[in-house]
């Protein structure tokens, strides 16, 4: 008898990076089947794992798991670009079992999230190969922004300064402000409020939303 495949709920403010990140899963449907795609909601779903990505999200000790998972017995894996290894030990303090590197690839990702159903704790220096692809989508991209660059800008847009964009996304200040002028210059704005205008027409005001995943 072949096994069930792992339920997952993907949990993020934006929804273009939710349902990328579930494109990228789509393939491996006997493994992994999304069950709940969530914009920071509470999870509702009757789920294994909740694929927590951290894009323009609350990081380490900030994560609240128990509001995320609202009581269910689901296990929580943070999804970031940030594996400073300070950051990766306060999530788990917050309650993460998992805490996973975007830049592993797709089959990596699914080995992983079965790791942790199986009561794992996967930690992301324990074996995970970085292949350096961009993974999924993110608000920007087809403007030419980099994930790191899209992630300042929807911190700009969700009204943080530069100050509290380097407590939330964990970068030095210098290198937050080298982010803002190469997303300025591609966008073709010269200042913080015309970044902030272009952002909230082009997908970088969190959504608020719940939607059933594919195989609910």
């Amino acid at each position: 008898m072949s096994k069930s495949p792992v339920r997952i709920a993907i949990v993020n403010d934006y929804e273009i990076v939710v349902a990328g990140t579930a494109a990228v899963l789509a393939p491996f449907e006997d493994r992994v089947r999304v069950v709940e795609l969530d914009s920071s909601l509470p999870v509702k779903a009757d789920v294994d794992v909740v694929l927590y990505d951290s894009f323009g999200q609350a990081q380490g000790s900030d994560v609240d798991a128990a509001a995320l998972m609202a009581g269910g017995d689901a296990r929580l894996v943070i999804f970031s670009w940030n594996i400073d290894p300070d950051l990766v030990d306060a999530a788990f303090d917050a309650g993460a079992v998992g805490y996973i590197a975007k830049g592993v690839a797709a089959h990596e990702l699914v080995a992983l999230i079965e790791a942790v159903h199986r009561g794992e704790r996967v930690h992301p220096s324990a074996g995970q190969h970085l292949d350096g692809e961009e993974f999924g989508r993110w608000p920007g991209q087809d403007h030419g922004l980099s994930p790191r660059e899209a992630e300042v800008l929807a911190l700009i847009c969700q009204g943080l300064s530069n100050q509290e964009i380097t407590e939330r996304a964990f970068l030095g200040l210098n290198t937050v402000k080298t982010y803002i002028r190469t997303l300025y210059r591609k966008i073709g704005v010269d200042s913080r409020t015309r970044a902030l205008l272009w952002g909230i027409d082009h997908g970088f005001r969190p959504d608020r939303s719940r939607r059933p995943g594919p195989h609910a």
